[in-house]
């Protein structure tokens, strides 16, 4: 039986789990559908908006203690492909480029479709005195 991560060398890099590819790809589509629609919904509700990267940190923390022997548990095509690119492993690493991006964009454009509300803003952190980079929606 395979963990979710393979230690080569130095390097830990992601795998699927004991029951495959295609169990890690419907896991790590639906962590990084869930992830970003929280994010969404936090991030856009002004009396929590604050919240958002404590919410964030908490389901990153959920999804390590209890999806990592599904899938690894990425999110992160970069994380995955750094670790694959040194340790020249490339197992079921579609998986892990191909899920959290689908993930993510299959979550904004729910957002997009069924929120009467329009997206203020998607970052992290709200409340601080540095300049936004994106055209949040927050006045300041």
């Amino acid at each position: 039986m395979l963990d979710a991560f393979f230690y080569v060398g130095a390097y830990v890099v992601t795998i699927p789990g004991a029951a495959g590819a295609p169990i890690a790809f419907v896991a790590e589509l639906a962590i990084s559908r869930a992830f970003m629609s929280v994010v969404l919904g936090v991030s856009n509700a002004p009396r929590i908006a604050r919240y958002t990267g404590l919410c964030a940190g908490i389901l990153v923390a959920a999804y390590i203690t209890f999806e990592a022997a599904i899938s690894g548990m990425s999110m992160n095509p970069a994380r995955s492909l750094a670790s694959a690119l040194l340790a020249d492993l490339w197992t079921a690493f579609w998986v892990y480029v191909t899920a959290p991006l689908i993930g993510t964009l299959l979550a904004a454009e729910l957002r997009l479709r069924l929120s009467p509300q329009p997206v203020r803003c998607a970052k992290l952190h709200h409340d601080n005195p540095r300049r936004s980079i994106f055209r949040c929606g927050y006045a300041r």
